[in-house]
């Protein structure tokens, strides 16, 4: 069953699924269904090692696939990352794990895709254009609409800098995430107010590293305390993804 948007229903031994029809479309955020470890290879559980029988049965966690009892594998909860209507069967580890990410898809991902207002210089430019910067509604790309327009493709920022109140590039205190391209070290600053952010990035076919700068305008007086909000977002977007690819 496919719907307007380009999503079609479709089952899975771990449940339903509601998945873009194009591979292509799919979000960077997601995650794609693990194998399940066969039946035959666990004849007891990879948690607390009771031996499975007729009694106690064996069931596979939908985030990591390996093999567990009841009692290890009971909670279903939420996995908005493969695309499961409903919540599904998770280990424990795993279940804290998507728990986390509720947040981040309930607030932070609806927050990116209003958008906000800000400074945008590109390169290395001293010209700033005052722009509205959203996530598409695919979640592919950041749109920046102002005189002019920018597509960044999520999937080809290296590196995300977030900038904190009363500190320059390079300092102790700028939040840095690596997000997909690089194999950088993360460095979490202080709680300081977040003012700007500084993406690098590659266009699609080419290797050449484009930079671009975010900063949050003093006059904008109520968009002020939404930009901050819009820059916490993405840098838990960032970190999302950067840590998603050890998943």
């Amino acid at each position: 069953m496919s719907t307007p948007d380009g999503k079609k229903l479709v089952r899975s031994p771990s449940g339903l699924r509601m998945v873009p029809e194009s591979r292509a479309a799919r979000s960077p955020f997601g995650l794609e269904e693990p194998p399940w470890v066969p039946d035959k290879e666990c004849p007891r559980c990879m948690q607390c090692s009771t031996k499975f029988d007729f009694i106690t049965r064996k069931h596979h966690c939908r985030r990591c696939g390996k093999c567990f009892c009841d009692k290890c594998c009971s909670k279903k909860v939420p996995l908005p990352r493969m695309c499961f209507v409903d919540p599904v069967r998770q280990c424990a580890e795993c279940a804290l794990v998507s728990q986390k990410e509720a947040e981040f898809y309930d607030k932070q991902l609806k927050v990116l895709m209003n958008g906000a207002t800000f400074y945008v210089t590109p390169g290395t430019t001293e010209k700033a254009e005052t722009m509205v910067c959203r996530l598409s509604n695919n979640q592919r790309y950041l749109f920046l609409d102002g005189e002019s327009h920018y597509e960044i493709e999520i999937a080809q920022i290296s590196t995300v800098q977030i900038l904190t109140e009363g500190f320059t590039p390079g300092e102790k205190d700028i939040n840095t995430y690596t997000s997909l391209l690089e194999n950088e070290h993360i460095m979490e600053g202080g709680n300081t107010r977040a003012t700007g952010m500084l993406l690098q990035y590659k266009k699609p076919g080419s290797e050449e590293l484009k930079q671009i700068k975010f900063t949050a305008g003093e006059d904008f007086n109520s968009n002020k305390k939404l930009s901050a909000t819009w820059l916490a977002a993405m840098h838990k977007a960032a970190k999302l993804l950067y840590e998603s690819r050890d998943q």
